[in-house]
């Protein structure tokens, strides 16, 4: 599975302004539903809904906020570049400022997992983040998250 095809250039939001967990979950949500069809506030509620089973700040500044809905047709996702890291309560405590919500069909399955260890395995690469926070538009982060997505496919 590659990122290209859970990501388009409109779901990236380069600068997103929230001072809470909760702010930038809705506004990622309110994405989603543009790019999507799907109501922002069934989205943010499936969201919310896993975010209470545990944080999704996976540590490093990156968080893989996640949620399925039933009227979903297929993966998709939406990248944030938060203007300033805010709390998440992540695995390792550390503020979150890099963000990619992945919404999933409930019949996904192995493919949600399959799409959500892709994704851990761009964020989690220092070259990949670092470049993601010095870029400043959405055309550079989405170039920035193909080309490391089609690196990270050759060499897997």
């Amino acid at each position: 599975m590659a990122l290209t095809d859970l990501i388009s250039a409109a779901a990236i939001i380069p600068a997103l302004r929230a001072n809470t967990k909760k702010t930038a979950l809705q506004d990622m949500s309110e994405r989603a539903a543009t790019v999507s069809g799907l109501p922002a506030r069934d989205i943010y509620d499936a969201v919310l809904q896993r975010e209470k089973l545990g944080s999704t700040g996976v540590g490093k500044g990156v968080a893989i906020p996640h949620g399925k809905l039933a009227a979903c047709g297929k993966i998709f996702g939406v990248f944030a570049r938060l203007e300033r890291p805010i709390e998440f309560d992540a695995l390792d405590g550390e503020p979150v400022d890099l963000a990619f919500l992945l919404v999933a069909p409930e019949s996904a399955g192995a493919d949600h997992l399959k799409a959500l260890a892709k994704i851990a395995r761009v964020l989690r690469e220092p070259h990949v983040t670092t470049k993601l926070r010095a870029a400043r538009d959405a055309a550079s982060i989405y170039a920035i998250i193909m080309s490391d997505d089609l690196a990270a496919s050759h060499a897997a």
